[in-house]
């Protein structure tokens, strides 16, 4: 049987270890554009390594379910990773401490609606899983002509259960 793994709210401290949440919960740290726009300034660590730079893209992920199997994570050791949801659909995040070069045992998020995440360089993560909604998210991450990927395939798959 597989070893399960249970779905947690994503919060700032709990996600901390592994990047950043990015939303607009609180105050503005400043207000621009004639008053009319709040600015929820530089919530990201962005990391692009030597040899890279930033680049934008869209990705359109198949729907999945709970409970989920979690057999593979994988980590990019030369860039950081921004996921920002095209709307305001949950995802699951699922993320796993480094040990010794290997995944540790994973943690399973469920952002709110609206938020995003930044996934700091070398975070062994899984794949997008959108559960809901269009699948559709923007992405911010490094473009270069070196490999930037590192997969780990788990022995034993892990069930992620609401």
């Amino acid at each position: 049987m597989a070893p399960a793994i249970k779905v947690q709210p994503l919060t700032a401290q709990a996600f901390g270890p592994f990047g950043d949440v990015l939303d607009c919960t609180g105050t503005p740290d400043k207000i621009i554009n004639q008053g009319l726009c709040g600015r929820f300034h530089d919530l990201a660590r962005l990391d692009f390594g030597p040899g890279g730079r930033a680049g934008i893209s869209l990705f359109q992920a198949e729907l999945r379910r709970l409970p989920y199997r979690l057999d593979m994570v994988e980590r990019h050791p030369d860039g950081s990773q921004a996921f920002l949801p095209m709307s305001q659909d949950p995802f699951l995040v699922i993320v796993a401490p480094d040990r010794g070069g290997s995944p540790g045992t994973p943690i399973a998020f469920l952002t709110l609606p609206g938020q995003g995440v930044n996934y700091h360089r070398r975070i062994w993560h899984g794949v997008l899983t959108p559960l809901s909604g269009s699948g559709r998210f923007a992405v911010i991450d490094r473009i270069g002509d070196t490999p930037n990927l590192e997969e780990f395939w788990f022995e034993t798959p892990f069930m992620v259960e609401p």
